[in-house]
């Protein structure tokens, strides 16, 4: 795959071991964004569909494939538009466009570009970063527009590296990638033990110690529908490892 990133290291500075959760917070919000669809007729014109977050050149976007409208994979020059949203002040935020630029279904990630002022990007662990008792936070947007669009972050630890297997919801979907993973056999999920919420898909999972990412949430996994997700969450979540965003970006 053609290399699409340089470098990992916008934003967060060295790969010291930050103060603690709160520190980490402060730095990672401006870089955690809602994911959505902008369409000037619709009333709200911003359709929210999940978090992302950005990395690379601080102008490119990871977030869930599930996120993007069936439509908007195929061809983004159908209405409405990908966006994202900028947050300018305590009381505005900027629309940004976005375009897809890679679609790895078989991980259910995506990587998107963004117009506009690059913003700082956060720090990808390497691919045996992820490891079982790593104490973590993840950030996003819960229940979307509900609560507003500041970033929310939930914190606790990989409980489990297990074993899964994503299916595909239909056979167009299963690209030379999807197979070759289909034909390879299942592949290692992060469990943890802490609450995603439906809006929290395609955010960051962060290592408390360093503030790399080590994976990405995937509300797919959350068994049930919203309301039971939000009546009766089971207080455990699923994130798709780190070392599919390196793969997904063309990085070793």
């Amino acid at each position: 795959m053609r290399r699409l990133v340089l470098g990992f290291g916008l934003g967060l500075g060295s790969g010291a071991a930050l103060a603690g959760a709160a520190e980490l917070i402060v730095q990672v919000k401006p870089s955690v964004l809602p994911v959505g669809t902008f369409n000037p007729l619709d009333s709200p014109r911003f359709g929210f569909r999940g978090s992302g977050f950005v990395v690379g050149d601080g102008n490119l976007l990871i977030t869930n494939a599930h996120v993007l409208p069936e439509r908007m994979t195929q061809s983004t020059a159908l209405e409405p538009k990908l966006a994202v949203l900028v947050r300018k002040g305590p009381d505005s935020a900027e629309m940004r466009p976005a375009a897809l630029v890679q679609l790895d279904r078989s991980s259910d990630l995506a990587l998107l570009r963004f117009e506009g002022t690059p913003l700082p990007a956060l720090r990808l662990g390497g691919p045996q970063t992820p490891r079982e008792g790593m104490d973590i936070v993840f950030v996003g947007f819960p229940i979307g527009g509900a609560l507003g669009f500041s970033p929310v972050t939930h914190r606790g630890m990989i409980s489990s590296i297990t074993p899964i297997a994503l299916p595909s919801g239909r056979s167009q979907q299963l690209n030379e990638r999807a197979v070759r993973r289909l034909r390879e056999g299942s592949f290692n999920i992060l469990q943890l033990d802490a609450t995603a919420y439906p809006g929290n898909s395609g955010g960051p999972v962060l290592n408390v110690e360093t503030g790399e990412v080590v994976g990405v949430i995937n509300m797919v996994l959350v068994k049930g529908s919203k309301e039971t997700a939000l009546s009766q969450p089971s207080g455990i979540s699923y994130a798709i490892p780190v070392s599919f965003v390196r793969d997904l970006l063309g990085s070793p």
